[in-house]
């Protein structure tokens, strides 16, 4: 690498705002540069030093710019490196709300919305797809640090509630590590994609003035590469991770008004990014010898990722607003001096040279040994080993010919050298005669490859193709089937030999290729070999069995057929007579887990009406008190000998009064807390039994009136079909689960990405699991706390009807 590559690279993102200060920010030419202009304070009069205009030269300015073009900009370099063997690390570093978690992560509901992290893992595995040597193996962790406390986001004791593992920071000659991090090794993208979105929903987030949805931790998501190469496995291991960090937000608790625990969280975050900005400030002074990283647990751990053998780039996210241009000042300081950071990266190879050289040096005395052995059991004292000569080489050659022509019927081979140099050339003539036969049927038929679905579907359509991919042709009256098949191999030890009576059959057409070879070279199973003639005689086929097809629909109706309804009723009509008949048990379920449903919201609804009438009393109160006391102590308060000052029976009320108030609030906020988890579980019955209700009509439905009456007959009492099992090769319309579902959409939905499927298969398997989790978690709480009041009565367990 130049010297240009060797510092952090640094870039700085713009959060789009329609209130944009123009007259303050002002971006150059080149897009590589800031600018920022305050106005001079009128008030502080006129003498005033203050700085007005600053200056700022980057790598980058990224204002306005799609999440794929901020990943091409920032981190694709980056990661393709990783590839080869380097270290990386990208770093969003910036005030709250600007946009860090977005550019990191991005929006998991919309596929063009990921962000960083996303992208990069799929960049690794379309690299690592089709990959054979080097031997790729990716591993992921996801760490958390959380008011200085470490957190592994991928914990699966974490997920149930019992994280009672302390993780640690430890030092090593290898470098920095985190005792106790849990890795995860994921052979595909899905899976990856499937460990950060359940690290995201564990992730510790809440709600301030200047961002609903504000990260209150450091977290670090770290991809593993490890490249073996499979040849020199024992020899060569090429090692590499990328670090990706979604820093907090630094906050100015002026502006954000955050108090309780998330003043706590807002200090703890404080302190750490000055703690980074102390240790970035130490790493871009050559002159400085100690660098305080243990400062922090979050600058303990970027040990080894800022600067050093690591590519390191920081990308600065700011507000456009002129409110925050304060905080834009800083993180563009910020970013200036991450700038001056210089880094060493190299490839991170691992040898074992001594064992592997003592390992070779061993097996070479045994071969020798046992070549010498040989050689002199069979009288073979003249063999050499040496590497083949050109006269050799040119001699096994013509022999090759020889044999293939039938002049000889063997060859005799000495040396396991020869054997490689006879394999070689069986291999180039192999070659040879494929391309020459491709080419001959290129003249003659159309190629189709059988990946390309939409050429495979129209020869399919016009009839040249049958189910199974095979190419149907008919000629002399008899039909065949053009396929492929594997050269047969030669079975032999030292010798190859050849029978007389093997000799090649001659062809029509002088061809030197038997039958079964031809077959052997005909192009690979990913094609399909099509006549040009056929296309036109099945179009004429096409054209007459329309013609037929016109003419037995203008026929009458046979008599046995008009019984049968002219048109089915429609489905508001049937769906009436379904639930007073096949779906009556499904519909009193349905109404019975409604009419509960419905039971609980009215008493939510009740005791929030109550609370807020006890939360009107409370205040009502208080400001009684706050007159009485100010009448108090305009008059003069009264004290006893211990100095405790005296108030009137009145006052005294008031308080008893106000202690009252607020204990039958805080009963009434925990029973509408527990009202509100009954009430998403009994939501979620209603929906199943909506669910299962209109399915069953479906099925009904098409068993009904859509199916035809030879079918008709298989489903009565002691047919082998029972309700709602009908198979898929006697009924073509079938309820869909939620897999085909998602599967129709795929070939719907997603044909100009079908890069997606990955990420929204991921984001399913994750909902899924959460809505799964929350739901059990909400119902254990209820049977976990006694004497929980419900629309049944008191002390009562819930009764809700389960659909099965």
């Amino acid at each position: 690498m130049d010297a240009a590559e060797k510092r952090v690279h640094t870039f700085v993102r713009v959060k789009p705002t329609a209130d944009f200060a123009q007259d303050m920010i002002k971006f150059g030419p080149d897009n590589k540069s800031i600018d920022i202009y305050i106005k001079k304070d009128a008030r502080k009069g006129a003498v005033n030093n203050r700085q007005t205009d600053w200056s700022f030269r980057l790598d980058g300015v990224l204002h306005n710019t799609s999440q794929e073009l901020a990943y091409e900009t920032v981190a694709k370099k980056l990661v393709s490196e990783a590839l080869i063997g380097y270290n990386g690390t990208i770093m969003c570093y910036g005030q709250t709300g600007a946009g860090k978690t977005y550019t990191m992560t991005g929006a998991t509901a919309e596929y063009k919305h990921r962000g960083i992290i996303p992208r990069a893992i799929q960049q690794v595995f379309k690299a690592t797809a089709h990959s054979v040597d080097p031997f790729v193996t990716v591993r992921i962790s996801y760490l958390e640090i959380y008011n200085e406390t470490l957190f592994d986001l991928l914990s699966a004791t974490r997920s149930n509630g019992t994280d009672d593992m302390q993780l640690a920071v430890v030092d090593c000659p290898q470098g920095v590590y985190v005792k106790g991090l849990s890795i995860h090794s994921v052979r595909h993208e899905e899976d990856a994609l499937n460990l950060l979105f359940e690290g995201e929903t564990n992730r510790v987030i809440t709600e301030h003035t200047l961002n609903k949805n504000s990260s209150r931790s450091h977290c670090i998501f770290t991809i593993y590469i490890e490249s073996r190469f499979r040849v020199f496995s024992d020899i060569k291991c090429v090692n590499s991770k990328i670090n990706l960090i979604d820093l907090a937000g630094s906050e100015r608790l002026s502006k954000t008004g955050s108090e309780g625990q998330v003043l706590k969280e807002a200090t703890y975050i404080n302190k750490s990014l000055s703690f980074l900005e102390q240790i970035i400030i130490t790493l871009a002074d050559p002159k400085r010898d100690h660098i305080p990283f243990r400062q922090s647990k979050l600058t303990h751990v970027l040990k080894d990722l800022l600067g050093g053998n690591c590519n390191t780039v920081l990308v600065a996210n700011i507000c456009g607003e002129a409110v925050h241009v304060e905080e834009t000042l800083s993180s563009l300081r910020f970013a200036t001096r991450m700038k001056w950071i210089t880094t060493e990266p190299v490839i991170n190879e691992t040898y074992d040279r001594e064992g592997t050289v003592k390992a070779l040096e061993k097996e070479i005395i045994l071969l020798k040994q046992e070549l010498a052995m040989h050689d002199s059991l069979v009288n073979r004292s003249l063999v050499t080993y040496d590497p083949l000569t050109d006269t050799q080489i040119a001699e096994i050659k013509s022999q090759i010919h020889k044999y293939l022509k039938g002049d000889i019927d063997e060859i005799d081979i000495v040396n396991v050298r020869q054997v490689q140099e006879l394999f070689k050339q069986f291999k180039l003539i192999v070659s040879q005669q494929e391309h020459e036969v491709e080419a001959r049927l290129r003249s003659k038929y159309a190629l189709i490859d059988k990946n390309d679905l939409a050429a495979v579907a129209a020869v399919q359509k016009e009839g040249v193709v049958d189910v199974d991919g095979h190419v149907v042709r008919e000629e002399d009256g008899q039909a065949f089937e053009t396929r492929t098949a594997p050269f047969s191999s030669r079975h032999g030890g030292k010798k190859k030999s050849r029978k007389s009576n093997e000799q090649p059959k001659k062809e029509g057409t002088g061809s030197s290729l038997s039958g079964r070879d031809l077959d052997g070279v005909l192009p690979s199973k990913s094609q399909i070999v099509i006549s040009t003639k056929d296309l036109d005689v099945k179009e004429g086929a096409r054209n007459q069995d329309t013609a037929n097809i016109d003419a037995e629909l203008s026929k009458p109706a046979p008599v046995e057929d008009s019984q049968r309804p002219s048109s089915p009723p429609s489905k508001p009509v049937a769906f009436e007579q379904f639930k007073e008949e096949c779906g009556s048990e499904i519909n009193r379920i349905f109404k019975e887990n409604k009419s509960i449903l419905l039971a609980r919201k009215r008493r939510s609804s009740t005791v929030a009406q109550r609370i807020n009438f006890i939360k009107r009393e409370i205040e009502s109160v208080r400001k009684t008190l706050e007159a009485q006391k100010q009448e108090r102590w305009q008059q003069g308060e009264y004290v006893d000998e211990t100095g405790q000052i005296i108030i009137d029976e009145e006052e005294f009320l008031l308080i008893m009064k106000l202690k009252d108030l607020k204990e039958e609030y805080r009963s009434g906020y925990a029973e509408l807390q527990d009202l509100k988890a009954e009430i998403q579980y009994c939501q979620h019955l209603v929906d199943q039994c909506r669910n299962k209700l209109i399915s069953e009509f479906e099925i009904w439905y098409s068993e009904s009136f859509l199916i035809p009456k030879d079918v008709q007959e298989a489903l009565k009492p002691g047919g082998n079909i029972r309700p709602g099992m009908i198979p898929i090769n006697r009924v073509m319309c079938l309820e869909e689960d939620e897999q085909e579902r998602f599967e129709r959409m795929q070939e719907t939905t997603l044909p100009a990405c079908p890069a997606s499927v990955s990420f929204y298969k991921a984001k399913m398997k994750t909902d899924q699991k959460h809505t799964y989790t929350r739901t059990m978690s909400s119902l254990e709480q209820m049977r976990k706390k006694p004497g929980l009041v419900t629309a049944a009565g008191k002390n009562k367990p819930l009764s809700f009807l389960h659909v099965m």
